[in-house]
């Protein structure tokens, strides 16, 4: 009994060090019927068709940083610490920090991580106690115990390694996407907001014009020098002047609610920025930014990423049939003739029917699909950047014209028609006209200056924001 246990052991320990050896061990090629197609011919057959080296050893992907937990929210929300506002760059620090889809991406990358490491290990050793001819002629019969192990043959553990390093490498890309949607949506709305604030601080200066102008009408009108109705009218530009004010803190409002969902927190605080949306951005040019776009985009990364992982499943598909070979080694102990008894099994299927067909079939359109993917994700940015170039290149002529030609002019007529005013020289319908033109005006450019920051950094920004929508965590 001695001896089989002793056999036994060392029947475990040599399958245990089988299992964790870290050469793959060479195993005879298996023979099978001539009227049968062998597996591995047609697998080279379909891998000259969807070519891609792949290294011998497979690199594990860079490591991602990921943001930590932001704990700055007190201290940007801390007023008196930033009596000068709050700049572009600690917003984008914060939305980077705090945004969910961010630590999202990240999550994925580190799942994929795990993943890889799990595809990649061999099967676990099976042991079991076994008995036969138990009371046979009054015996114990035979007691002994089994060991088996599964090798895993044709690179079937590395192949799958190798497909998801390419997921790996296609989620990195995903998360750099992430981050850069979440940098032009903090762009879009402090753009906005910016603007938003200098509104409200126009309006506030047209309902302190109108209201200056209600006064002198009513002065006026006590002299009798103008009718009741030019007052009303005054009255009438003062009510709008104040609609528009409050119209603007609204528009102020709104665009710090969308600074807040952004960065991730539902009580950011609204506060004073830093910045002036008047300073244009540097002008963009149709074919150099064609070709950064092109160049740079994580989403042409990551279709080019998906490619390579299509190819690398056809290479695991095409030996999917290769038979993997089981074995066992077990030992008893005969009581009725004290002999040791050993016995050694090896077994492996025969792909007869099932050589994986269409799972390679599959894996082949998988492949076309990718590679197809990648000519429409190009066409799909160069038509986005047409749209958003069209409007961009639209809003600069129009900033451009006010800021040269139309502001100056607009201003100038509407100081000169107070002087006069205030000097009994201009009735107040000139006053009223003057008013009016320089307030439409103003906003005009604001509209304007407003969608030129919108599309300047729409493009900037790769043309990837709508960071929290469920279509931009699919990727398009």
């Amino acid at each position: 009994m001695r001896a089989s246990i002793s056999i036994l052991t060392i029947a475990l320990t040599l399958l245990a060090g089988c299992a964790s050896a870290p050469e793959l061990v060479k195993l005879p090629q298996v023979a099978v019927q001539s009227a049968i197609p062998v597996a591995e011919a047609e697998a080279a057959v379909v891998l000259a068709r969807f070519a891609e080296p792949i290294p011998a050893k497979i690199e594990q992907p860079e490591s991602v940083e990921i943001e930590p937990e932001a704990k700055l929210l007190a201290a940007l929300s801390d007023e008196s610490a930033n009596e000068e506002g709050l700049t572009l760059a600690m917003l984008e620090q914060l939305a980077l920090a705090n945004n969910p889809t961010v630590g999202q991406a990240a999550a994925k990358v580190r799942a994929l991580r795990g993943k890889r490491c799990q595809v990649g290990l061999r099967p676990n050793p099976t042991v079991g106690y076994l008995a036969g001819e138990v009371g046979n002629e009054n015996t114990a019969g035979q007691q002994g115990g089994f060991v088996g192990q599964e090798f895993i043959t044709g690179g079937k553990l590395e192949k799958n390694r190798a497909v998801v390093s390419a997921e790996i490498h296609k989620a990195q890309q995903l998360l750099a996407a992430t981050r850069q949607r979440v940098r032009t949506d903090i762009r879009l709305s402090y753009y906005r907001a910016l603007l938003a604030q200098r509104r409200v601080e126009l309006a506030a200066e047209l309902a302190d014009a109108a209201s200056s102008a209600v006064e002198a009408s009513e002065q006026l009108l006590a002299a009798q020098e103008i009718p009741q109705a030019a007052l009303l009218q005054t009255e009438v530009q003062h009510q709008t002047a104040l609609l528009l004010e409050r119209t603007a803190d609204n528009e102020l409002a709104a665009a710090w609610r969308q600074i807040s969902a952004v960065v991730g927190s539902s009580d950011f605080p609204a506060q004073k920025l830093q910045g002036d949306a008047t300073q244009l951005p540097s002008e963009l040019d149709w074919e150099e930014t064609l070709s950064h776009l092109t160049v740079s985009s994580p989403e042409i990364a990551a279709a080019v990423a998906e490619l390579s992982r299509a190819r690398r499943a056809l290479r695991r598909a095409c030996v999917e049939s290769v038979p993997d070979i089981n074995t066992q080694v077990s030992v008893q102990f005969d009581d009725g003739t004290n002999d040791t008894i050993a016995s050694v099994q090896v077994g492996v299927p025969l792909p007869l029917w099932n050589r994986n067909q269409g799972g390679i079939s599959q894996a082949q359109s998988e492949v076309s699909m990718a590679s197809q993917n990648i000519d429409r994700v190009e066409l799909d940015l160069k038509q986005r950047l047409a749209n958003a170039f069209l409007e961009y290149a639209d809003a600069k002529t129009q900033v451009e014209t006010y800021t040269i030609e139309i502001l100056p002019r607009a201003e100038r007529t509407f100081s000169l028609v107070q002087q006069g005013y205030a000097a009994g020289e201009v009735g107040y319908l000139d006053l009223l006209a003057a008013q009016r033109i320089y307030a439409q005006t103003n906003l005009a450019y604001l509209d304007a200056l407003g969608s030129l920051w919108k599309n300047w950094t729409k493009i900037d920004g790769l043309l990837l924001d709508d960071s929290l929508s469920g279509e931009a965590r699919g990727q398009r």
